[in-house]
């Protein structure tokens, strides 16, 4: 049985929630391909240029690949580009994984929504991603990713769109993400947030609010 019964349905935001993420390895990987003015397009938040692009499904790997290379002034390969964008994440806390586990058992319908591209989305669904040979979408019952969805966060379409697919009403949804716009937009049409910061221990946050 759910704790809270006007609740529903939790919500996560992937990078600097689900798994920390580390915005200087990715940005060092990156520079060590030769592409040095990499910081123009990269945050912790929402990517710009050709990042974005990729990260709103309006550019492929392959194409992104082909940008990465120009920039470098090299052909960089697939490998190398995964290699560098995999920078922001190493691992995922077992409090995380933990928490999952505790809300799913309790009745909550659990599920993803990030600001994302390929890369990172085959790596959290492979039975690399916990360290014990569970994908995400062992944890969760739905992904929703902007390079899927042709759309990113802040944008109010993709929390509509979500809504829409999860058939739940804003006041029966809760959302965690560490960008405080995207929390920001997410409570303008009436969804309950928290706001992470990442790195840090969020999960007491969910768990009192669930109370």
């Amino acid at each position: 049985m759910n704790m809270r019964k006007d609740i529903t349905n939790v919500v996560f935001d992937f990078g600097g929630v689900v798994a920390p993420a580390d915005l200087g390895t990715v940005i060092n990987r990156f520079k060590a391909l030769g592409f040095y003015n990499v910081e123009e397009y990269l945050n912790l938040v929402r990517q710009q240029g050709f990042f974005g692009d990729f990260e709103t499904g309006l550019i492929d790997k392959e194409e992104f690949r082909a940008r990465v290379s120009k920039e470098a002034g090299r052909e960089v390969s697939m490998e190398e580009c995964r290699d560098a964008y995999m920078g922001f994440f190493s691992s995922v806390p077992e409090r995380n994984l933990g928490l999952f586990r505790k809300l799913r058992a309790e009745g909550y319908r659990l599920s993803l929504l990030s600001n994302t591209n390929p890369f990172v989305m085959e790596w959290a669904l492979s039975k690399a991603f916990d360290g014990h040979g569970h994908s995400l979408d062992d944890y969760l019952d739905s992904i929703y990713a902007s390079y899927e969805m042709k759309v990113m966060k802040p944008d109010e379409r993709i929390f509509r769109m979500m809504l829409e697919s999860e058939k739940a009403a804003p006041s029966h949804v809760l959302f965690i993400d560490d960008g405080p716009k995207n929390v920001a937009a997410a409570r303008a049409i009436g969804i309950n947030t928290i706001q992470a910061t990442n790195g840090e221990d969020w999960t007491e946050d969910v768990l009192r609010f669930l109370a």
